[in-house]
């Protein structure tokens, strides 16, 4: 939220210099993230405490930029598009060219009757450049234009930095003095401030007047409330219903006649685009003047519109639900079809607007409106979410709404704004107001004692000091003993009752009395017993394994679409019969139910980063959610999964052709997990999945318990989500199971102290043999002595015949008390090429 100083003087008296109010607010909770400078002093440096905000702005010279007084407008000698104005900037008369449309209508006139305030920058004047984008300074020098020399200027919004606005000059207020300095004038300063959602109460300028009053000990003056009734009583004028309180707990209703619709005054103008508005007229200006001065979003109707609705009579306004089909064109031209939850307030001719969102377009103040309706309310704050997520919405409007306000401020800002209307636009307000209140909010208490403030905040506080801090933002607070009891001010919707409410009042202690003040204490009770998480310990090892095999971790979206997910199947495949669970009040459209696939996550990462990386090994470590149709929650299954593509070792300074990743270097990740974690017994078995190549895809069996698949993706995926032409090499694997094969404890050997025998072994199998069953049956007949096999060489060729393959293995023997001697390793070499013979009728290769 944007807030100006200027307007949080109007409340309280500001004794801080402005770096050390942020600093201020930022410690108690109201993160000031920059500072813009209006015309005043920019303080040296932009860090205060331990905390640092952004600084930016201009400040303006008081020696080169006044307040300059415009007497005539004269037309330019040599220019139509151009005028003179006779200027008198408090010392001498200065004739100042412009091309400012807004005076345009003086030229020609004579002597002004009312002389026109403007901003006036002398020669040598530093300001923004009005023709150029952004903010681009420049210094006002001396020239020549069409004949006629200039030296200074009339300025607009954009040259001064107070907007982008650069259309026409600031015309300023008729009691602004010449000559003075204009800093001093209008000079100003803008808090940006993160509202965070329990501040919600703050996207005021009276909330944050509060804040700083109770922060700083000043007294807090609230505006006044105060309306001259003076037309004809609303009364019979117009009638309200509310069809369902629980949605719309309280509507306020007043009436102003006979207004005049223009341009506000530059002062209700400048405030707005300060605080990030634009100004439209003097009664739209008005309601949200309101709505940023005490949070009260207030919307006009043109009553005229409302009674030739009703056929000349009385207009009846309801707040109702829609009927189904109904549409509304709301303010910004779009015509809306209602959801069924959307709250409306209509009249006997259809909806008028979205309650607390957007007005329709037909009933809205125009030019030729003379006498407006204005509404004030109070809405159900997560009815709103769900109808501005519905419809793409975004409003000052509904950002207040859709965070609660109190059904109090209804009557206060429609009393707020009835009276600005008056003042900018003139007319008479009618007596009294339409005030239907069904569900009045009671106003809760809540008990404190010292020892909760010493139990919540490790400081002991005295009773009167909790009341005394707590009265600051308006709770009331009586003291009864060494117990408070606390009211709570009807502008607060968030405090709870209980120990709910007993927390919420403990921050706004803690707040209030400072967060840097808390001591820091060491605890004196003992620990409590510490137990391991066995599983959450196992996944985390396996996530040191894998990062130490040089992967990247990567975490996704759970939420997706059925869309997303059925990019992993290729053409033809069935959709997965799984029902998913899926979000009632999704936030965006493409993220609407809970994911069944962890692998089309990752491949949308892997989509991403392919295009500017060609090099990619990640994996993530997940769940997904797997429904059915008898179930009311999903089981959330933790699953694995590895991707790797491209270049098979990073790039480096030495040039040379690069080998490219293939479902090996997968298949050696795979093993090294399951070496690292002591999951012993694993087999790679021939597979088949739609999502990865035919002929290229295996499953992981450990136990008889098939634990996922791995191999080369499906040539169609590569296209389906934008992948590189080089292999894309995947594992899905489930981890849940995997994990629970871990052993609680695994044997470990010492390090041999007898040296090992080293030996090769080539043999010529059917290629029908898998390899693992070769190794299998050449670690049985080499028993403990034979310490290591591994696969080394695989040939075909016609010097060993058609259907067949040579395998070549090395051996390593190695007993753990002796050194193993010339017989013992012939006697175990026989032994292992009998065994080969006779099982797999495998052949020593000549």
């Amino acid at each position: 939220m944007k807030v100006p100083l200027s307007w949080l003087k109007d409340f309280v008296d500001l004794t801080l210099e402005i770096p050390e109010l942020a600093h201020r607010l930022t410690l108690a909770g109201l993160e000031v993230e920059e500072i813009r400078f209006v015309g005043l002093p920019i303080p040296a440096g932009q860090a205060h405490g331990r905390h640092e905000t952004k600084v930016t702005g201009l400040s303006w010279d008081p020696e080169t930029i006044v307040v300059g007084e415009v007497r005539e407008v004269l037309p330019h000698p040599n220019a139509d598009r151009l005028v003179l104005c006779r200027l008198n900037d408090g010392v001498r008369e200065h004739t100042v060219l412009t091309g400012a449309p807004n005076l345009f209508p003086f030229k020609g006139q004579g002597p002004l009757t009312t002389p026109l305030k403007v901003a006036y920058a002398r020669e040598g004047a530093r300001l923004y450049d009005g023709h150029q984008p952004g903010s681009e300074l420049m210094t006002l020098k001396r020239s020549k234009i069409r004949g006629v020399e200039s030296y200074s200027m009339a300025c607009s919004e954009k040259e001064l930095g107070i907007s982008d606005e650069h259309e026409g000059i600031i015309l300023l207020e008729a009691e602004a003095p010449a000559g003075m300095p204009l800093a001093d004038y209008m000079g100003d300063a803008v808090f940006e401030i993160n509202i965070t959602p329990n501040m919600a109460r703050n996207a005021n300028i009276l909330g944050m007047a509060r804040e700083v009053a109770a922060l700083t000990g000043a007294a807090l003056r609230p505006p006044s409330y105060d309306v001259v009734w003076v037309g004809t009583a609303i009364a019979g004028r117009v009638t309200l219903a509310i069809q369902d309180p629980e949605l719309n707990p309280r509507f306020v209703l007043g009436l102003i006649e006979g207004v005049t619709i223009g341009d506000s005054p530059y002062g209700i103008q400048r405030r707005l685009r300060l605080a990030g508005m634009r100004p439209i007229n003097t009664i739209v200006d008005a309601t949200n003047y309101v709505m940023l001065e005490i949070g009260e979003p207030l919307h006009a109707f043109d009553f005229d519109v409302l009674v030739r609705r009703a056929g000349g009579k009385a207009p009846a306004l309801l707040t109702r639900l829609p009927e189904p089909g109904e549409r509304l064109t709301t303010l910004d031209g779009v015509e809306r079809t209602l959801n069924e939850f959307n709250v409306l307030v209509a009249d006997s001719a259809g909806a008028l607007s979205i309650a607390g969102v957007m007005g329709g377009a037909e009933s809205e103040v125009s030019s030729a409106t003379r006498t407006v309706l204005l509404e004030g309310a109070a809405w159900n704050f997560i009815n709103i979410r769900r109808t501005l997520a519905a419809h793409g919405l975004t409003s000052e409007a509904g950002y207040r709404f859709s965070r609660g306000v109190h059904p109090a401020m209804a009557e206060r800002g429609v009393r707020r704004g009835l009276a600005l209307m008056q003042r900018l636009a003139g007319g008479t307000v009618a007596e009294g107001l339409v005030d239907v209140y069904p569900r009045p909010i009671a106003s809760g208490t809540v008990e404190i004692t010292p020892r909760d403030t010493r139990r919540w905040l490790g400081i002991g506080l005295e009773p009167e000091v909790i009341a005394g801090l707590l009265r600051k933002l308006e709770f009331g607070a009586t003291v009864d003993g060494e117990s408070v009891r606390v009211s709570v001010p009807d502008y607060r919707l968030d405090i709870g009752t209980g120990i709910a409410g007993k927390a919420d009042l403990m921050e706004e202690i803690a707040r209030l009395y400072g967060y840097d003040r808390i001591p820091e204490t060491m605890i004196n009770d003992p620990l409590p017993p510490q137990h391991g998480n066995a599983s959450l310990e196992r996944e985390e090892l396996v996530r040191d394994v894998l990062v130490r095999l040089g992967l990247q971790e990567v975490i996704t979206y759970r939420l997706t679409s059925a869309e997303r997910e059925a990019r992993r199947l290729p053409d033809g495949t069935p959709v997965d019969p799984m029902p998913y669970l899926r979000l009632a009040n999704p936030m965006i459209s493409d993220r609407v139910v809970m994911r069944h696939s962890l692998l089309a996550s990752v491949l949308e990462v892997v989509e991403r980063n392919a295009r500017v990386r060609d090099r990619l090994a990640v994996f993530e470590i997940g769940p997904v959610f797997l429904g059915a149709e008898d179930e009311l929650l999903p089981r959330e299954a933790l699953r694995l999964v590895i991707v790797q593509s491209g270049r098979r070792e990073p790039a480096g300074w030495q040039a040379g052709q690069a080998s490219l990743i293939d479902v090996y270097d997968l298949k050696g990740v795979v093993e090294m997990l399951l070496h690292a974690v002591h999951v012993p017994g694993a087999r790679f078995e021939a597979g088949e999945h739609p999502s990865f190549h035919p002929g290229k895809c295996a499953r992981l069996v450990v136990a008889d318990q098939t634990l996922g698949v791995l191999g080369e993706l499906h040539p169609s995926l590569r296209r389906r989500y934008d992948l590189p032409e080089a292999p894309v090499v995947a594992a899905d694997l489930d981890l849940e199971a995997l994990l629970g094969l871990v052993p609680a404890a695994h044997d470990v050997s010492p390090t041999p102290a007898f040296p090992p025998v080293l030996e090769d072994l080539a043999i010529v199998v059917e290629e029908a043999v898998p390899a693992e069953r070769v190794e299998a049956v050449v670690r049985q007949a080499g028993g403990e002595l034979l310490s290591e096999v591994q696969l080394f060489d695989l040939y075909r060729g016609e010097a060993i015949g058609a259907g067949k393959k040579s395998l070549a293995y090395a051996l390593t023997y190695q007993a753990e008390d002796r050194t193993l001697t010339d017989a013992e390793i012939v006697s175990l070499r026989k032994a292992i090429v009998r065994a080969l013979a006779e099982k797999l009728g495998a052949q020593l290769r000549a």
